[in-house]
């Protein structure tokens, strides 16, 4: 083998091990955190938008939200390596060792933490590592323990807007960022579990507690995804009443909303995995559609 293709092997190891810690830091998870922090950033800010205070927010978070998606695949590495789809991550494939994933996770938090402390201010590094202290400290253990896991598990999933609104003023006091917290909680709950009726026998195998105890049928499944989704409404409208978004978020969120309904009931009416599967699909589309809802009437009405 000569030097020419001795280098090209080395740069394609050092580009797989880093695809590898980036999988890890859970890309996909992270870039929602960091829209979400995003719309609490811009509606918390009113006319005055900091841009240099909004860019150290987003280093920050995104530190936190990286690391915390890492340390998540650290302490569930053992769980993972049983389902199917999680078998291929680092951790269980071995592709990482648990103790350079530990560090490398514990490393991004606690630097994220810093940063926004520093650069920010402490009521936003607070937030933040109070969103990934439930989330790795409560809710990854809870798994194991009960399905009451998803309703813990959806309050640090929708603390980055309160994070995004604490960053740009300083406080967790004002409704509006907690209208946001109600947006990401009544949508996450459904969303998970579309995605534990689809998965059910590959969290079983692992002992994950993912759906309600004794719902073979998907009854509670379905009750509490149509809470859920139901009191997306009264939220909407509630942002509305208060003037914290106008008339173009009233209308469009309330069409989002019906949309996200709509395959809510199909999924109650027919509980199998194909309606699961669009049910989870239309959860997808929902969070980014309601955010551009907010944004156009955030910068139309501007």
């Amino acid at each position: 083998m000569n030097s020419a293709e001795e280098n090209i092997l080395i740069k394609r190891s050092v580009t797989d091990v880093i695809s590898d810690y980036y999988q890890l830091t859970k890309p996909g998870i992270t870039m929602s955190v960091l829209v979400s922090m995003l719309v609490g950033f811009i509606l918390g800010s009113g006319t005055n938008i900091n841009f240099s205070i909004l860019i150290h927010a987003l280093i920050g978070t995104y530190l936190i939200a990286a690391g915390t998606g890492a340390h998540n695949q650290f302490i569930e590495r053992v769980s993972d390596g049983l389902m199917k789809r999680t078998s291929k991550r680092p951790l269980p494939d071995r592709r990482i060792d648990s103790k350079s994933g530990m560090v490398f996770s514990m490393t991004l938090i606690f630097s994220g933490l810093l940063y926004l402390i520093l650069m920010v201010n402490a009521v936003a590094g607070a937030v933040s590592f109070v969103t990934a202290l439930i989330y790795l400290g409560v809710y990854t253990p809870m798994k194991k323990v009960s399905p009451i896991n998803i309703a813990i598990g959806a309050v640090p999933g929708a603390l980055p807007p309160v994070g995004g609104w604490a960053a740009a003023t300083g406080n967790i006091a004002e409704p509006g960022m907690w209208l946001l917290f109600g947006i990401m909680f009544f949508w996450q709950v459904p969303h998970v579990l579309s995605i534990a009726w689809l998965c059910k026998d590959d969290y079983s195998g692992a002992g994950l507690k993912m759906l309600p105890r004794k719902d073979e049928m998907g009854y509670k499944t379905v009750f509490w995804s149509m809470i859920c989704t139901l009191s997306l409404f009264p939220v909407t409208f509630a942002m509305y009443q208060l003037d914290i978004s106008g008339m173009i978020f009233l209308v469009l969120g309330t069409i989002f909303a019906l949309g996200f309904l709509a395959y809510t009931i199909k999924f109650g009416l027919d509980r199998t995995k194909a309606n699961a599967k669009q049910m989870m699909f239309a959860s997808i589309a929902y969070l980014p559609l309601v955010w551009i809802a907010v944004f156009a009437d955030r910068f139309i009405s501007f």
